[in-house]
């Protein structure tokens, strides 16, 4: 099983970066073409019209120029857009990474060995940890699996970037330190950072050339839980990563000012494989309903989360576990790699351990202790306080559709993921009156350190097939019709995008190019219609399909009047994570929901009584 899910003998898995071709720059004609036709759900006639003229006078005008200096760009990186995305994305971004941009979730292995069970949390979560450290020690000796999309090989990139990788908050924009390597490239840090009530410790997880045993994770991580048992909390300097980011940068200087000691540990703490969160929580919960431990993940204790770090493995007072990632250095679609893999050798080994129990003398964990005075304590608690005003306002509902899956789906011949898309559009639009922008992400791993591209899955087509389902007048007959229409027109845009030929980072580029060479921001990017159709990351729905396995995660909407939306589709079952802020009051994540339910339902009766 371990070769099906991930390891390979034959290829390793970086031996195909040199051989991945460019990242392609769009033709300028079918950019901004395709730009009009993403608008038109958005505008009325009058709108419309004057955004064509927007976008003619562009086109005669400065758009040339720019796109000629993207050209001369693309020509002398092999990513144009790489630094760009990380910059404008992710690095220069201040408002807090955590809830904002980072992803979190639910471990799925409650699915099958491990439902919640009080009294197993560090046992459970040393086997879930030697797992973690198999897939660390796969990717350091480069024995996982290249992906691939048929035979042409993706890129490998952002698996350099799980582990020994983190954040660091700069006054004007952050930085990632990533201090991985393979075997051949040279020596790995191979500690892990354990985080408990408000304090931190560190342990390698490497003694003289072996990974601990489950075992002698135990033997760790009850130190580490006695320690803390009965004793003060700690100061909780972890709450900080939760902090707008230049706060959080200048209270990071600060408490280098105080004591050079605490550098260091700030370097422990980057360049450790990862984090362990010992929780006191106990979000219960069932394979139909994840809608606690999914908020836990996202909203928890913010001491005991260290929201830079690319990966932070909870683990809850009932055996049950998540994490929370920070999104700058690689995609969601890397931790549903990663987590598939662990919940299967779980799976596989019936959730124990089948190894030795013998526990080799090594070094007990060291804990970490900052030095802080009045104003670090002010700082921490600054922080606390934000973070919980804003997760009080994240509404999340995480819930399994039970009723069909992607065997009916398919065997009606329509593509799963084009299927909930569409579903979505119909349930936002009788719930709101009217079409919702909404991203889709497409992947563009074909291509070197390839990321993503923007999927506008709002289209004119989708509306109308809306239109029609909201028609009484309208027969059964025009509604398959309307439906088969956007289901092509999806189908196209999204294989359209991952090709390399969407349209959102092409424009991002043209902006970025006007904005580096001083040039006045171009009437596109100023259009009301830029902003109304979702550009410039005005999404209404956010959205993400994060694949067909058991793995689920959540991630905060990107507007406040919007909606996160996370699903994952398997043979009988959707399961989808809908997020929206309570300080909107038109939007509901629990309304939303049971409308998707109702627009699954209308979807698969309608390709029931038809041949489509």
């Amino acid at each position: 099983m371990a070769n099906q899910v991930s390891e390979s003998l034959s290829e390793r898995t970086f031996q195909y970066q040199d051989s991945l071709p460019p990242l392609p720059v769009p033709s300028l004609e079918s950019s901004l073409s395709k730009y009009l036709d993403a608008v038109r759900p958005f505008a009325s006639e009058e709108e419309y019209q004057a955004t064509v003229d927007t976008v003619r006078k562009f086109k005669e005008g400065v758009g040339p120029h720019l796109h000629k200096k993207l050209l001369q760009r693309a020509k002398t990186k092999r990513n144009w857009l790489e630094e760009w995305w990380f910059d404008t994305a992710y690095l220069e971004v201040r408002i807090p990474s955590q809830l904002n941009v980072n992803f979190g979730g639910p471990a799925p292995y409650l699915e099958h060995y491990w439902p919640p069970t009080e009294g197993t949390q560090l046992q459970r979560g040393s086997i879930s940890l030697w797992h973690t450290l198999q897939y660390w020690d796969l990717i350091r000796t480069e024995r996982l699996a290249p992906h691939k999309s048929g035979t042409s090989p993706l890129d490998m990139s952002q698996y350099r970037m799980l582990f020994c990788t983190c954040k660091v908050p700069g006054v004007k924009k952050d930085t990632i330190q990533n201090y991985f390597k393979t075997e051949s490239e040279g020596p790995c840090p191979s500690h892990v950072v354990v985080m408990c009530r408000g304090r931190i410790f560190t342990f390698d997880a490497v003694h003289d050339g072996q990974i601990l045993t489950p075992p002698e994770l135990f033997r760790q991580l009850s130190y580490v839980k006695e320690s803390c048992e009965g004793q003060p909390e700690g100061d909780g300097v972890a709450a900080l990563t939760s902090e707008e980011r230049t706060r959080w940068a200048k209270a990071r200087e600060y408490l280098i000012s105080i004591d050079p000691a605490n550098e260091t540990i700030l370097e422990t703490i980057q360049s450790s494989l990862f984090t362990v969160s010992l929780d006191d929580a106990k979000p219960y919960s069932t394979p139909e309903n994840y809608t606690n431990m999914t908020l836990e993940a996202l909203t928890g204790d913010p001491t005991i989360r260290w929201g830079d770090k690319s990966y932070n493995s909870l683990s809850f007072a009932d055996g049950t576990f998540g994490s929370i990632c920070d999104h700058a250095p690689y995609d969601a679609m890397v931790l549903v790699a990663f987590c598939h893999y662990v919940d299967q050798h779980i799976k596989d080994a019936e959730g124990k351990w089948m190894g030795s129990d013998t526990v080799r003398p090594m070094p007990l964990p060291e804990e970490l202790v900052f030095t802080v005075d009045e104003k670090a304590r002010r700082d921490i608690s600054h922080a606390k306080q934000q973070y919980l005003e804003t997760t009080q306002n994240l509404q999340l509902v995480c819930y399994a559709f039970t009723s069909f899956g992607k065997a009916a789906i398919k065997q009606r011949k329509l593509h799963p993921d084009t299927f909930v898309q569409l579903a979505m559009q119909l349930a936002y639009y009788r719930m709101h009156g009217g079409p919702g922008s909404c991203y889709e992400t497409a992947m563009t791993r074909k291509f070197y350190h390839g990321r993503t591209e923007t999927m506008r899955t709002c289209t004119q087509e989708a509306v109308h097939w809306c239109q029609a389902m909201l028609d009484p007048t309208c027969t059964a007959d025009a509604r398959r019709k309307a439906l088969l229409l956007a289901f092509n027109k999806h189908n196209k845009l999204m294989a359209e995008a991952q090709n390399g030929k969407g349209f959102d980072r092409h424009l991002l580029g043209l902006y970025l190019i006007a904005k580096e060479e001083g040039l006045p921001t171009p009437d596109l990017f100023m259009d009301p219609l830029y902003v109304k159709s979702g550009g410039g990351g005005n999404f209404v729905l956010s959205s993400s399909l994060v694949g067909y396995t058991r793995v689920l995660g959540a991630v905060a909407p990107m507007v406040p009047q919007g909606y996160g939306f996370f699903y994952r589709i398997t043979d009988d079952r959707v399961v989808l994570s809908i997020t929206a802020w309570k300080s909107d009051p038109q939007t509901c994540a629990e309304t939303l929901f049971r409308n998707l339910c109702g627009s699954m339902h209308d979807i698969l009766q309608l390709a029931t009584t038809s041949q489509l």
